[in-house]
């Protein structure tokens, strides 16, 4: 990589939503390019600076901006519903638009203010056909053969929904990780245990894909309202408690709407030394 591109360092801004946590850069007047490495050693949380994803904002003729999502494996995601809502947030409050069009690998998305200071966006349909999730071979999504009986869904990225009869008993870091690398999902899977907790509402807990456990997901909690009305457990706009709050999910016919309130919390620089040595 040629260093000259960092020697004054390099800007970059800490956001969250629910505590699902992002460095965020913008690009969208140039700057230098960012890359799996960079990723994986910004995402360690004692020797870099921590975060759930990463998001880079590209200058878009389509859109009001391209988003580029990356874990902190440094593996590319299509999608990130809440690292999408906290740069909508920042967008709309810098150019004072009402809406936006933001467009991802997942296609465009529309964001808009919810009032409040909160942010709604629109993830798309959801995709239910085992090609489009993708599985590794045809079978019914809403019940795999998976000890569990799961159900798959797409959201731009795989996901793998479990319904279980309290959420919080979860072993997370042990189940998470065996569903994310099941071989019935060949580009991996997030997965979510749901607990219902009634028609209106349920409680989530979520393994992100390249991450680990995390405080909440935007892509991970519309798959999780989706297949709870998939099942008829409950209806399609709910309530979804996670570990780091609550959303609203509202399954609409042009896609599944998700509304949150989101934090930018510093804009920091990183500095020449450290970029140098990655």
């Amino acid at each position: 990589m040629d260093q000259t591109l960092f020697r004054d360092g390099l800007r970059f801004m800490k956001m969250h939503g629910l505590g699902n946590d992002f460095v965020v850069f913008d690009r969208r007047e140039g700057g230098a390019p960012v890359t799996a490495a960079l990723a994986r050693a910004l995402a360690d949380r004692h020797r870099g600076v921590g975060f759930d994803q990463l998001a880079v904002i590209e200058p878009d003729a389509q859109s009001d901006a391209f988003l580029r999502f990356l874990n902190a494996d440094g593996s590319e995601s299509s999608t990130c519903g809440n690292a999408t809502r906290c740069i909508a947030r920042m967008i709309l409050d810098e150019t004072g638009k009402p809406a936006l069009r933001l467009r991802t690998e997942r296609g465009v998305l529309a964001a808009e203010d919810a009032g409040g200071g909160r942010t709604r966006v629109n993830m798309g349909a959801p995709l239910t056909d085992w090609a489009d999730v993708p599985l590794a071979r045809a079978m019914d999504t809403l019940h795999l053969p998976i000890e569990g009986d799961p159900v798959a869904t797409g959201m731009g990225n795989p996901h793998c929904t479990f319904f279980v009869p309290d959420a919080a008993a979860v072993a997370l870091e042990t189940l998470g990780p065996r569903y994310e690398h099941h071989p019935l999902f060949p580009q991996r899977t997030n997965v979510e245990f749901v607990q219902v907790l009634s028609p209106h509402a349920i409680r989530l807990r979520i393994w992100e894909r390249g991450t680990g456990v995390t405080l909440a997901s935007g892509s991970c909690s519309c798959a999780a309202a989706v297949a709870a009305a998939r099942r008829g457990l409950t209806g399609r706009r709910v309530t979804v408690h996670v570990d780091g709050g609550t959303l609203d999910i509202d399954w609409r016919e042009d896609g599944v709407w998700m509304e949150a309130p989101t934090a930018h919390i510093f804009t920091g620089w990183l500095t020449p030394a450290f970029l140098a040595a990655l």
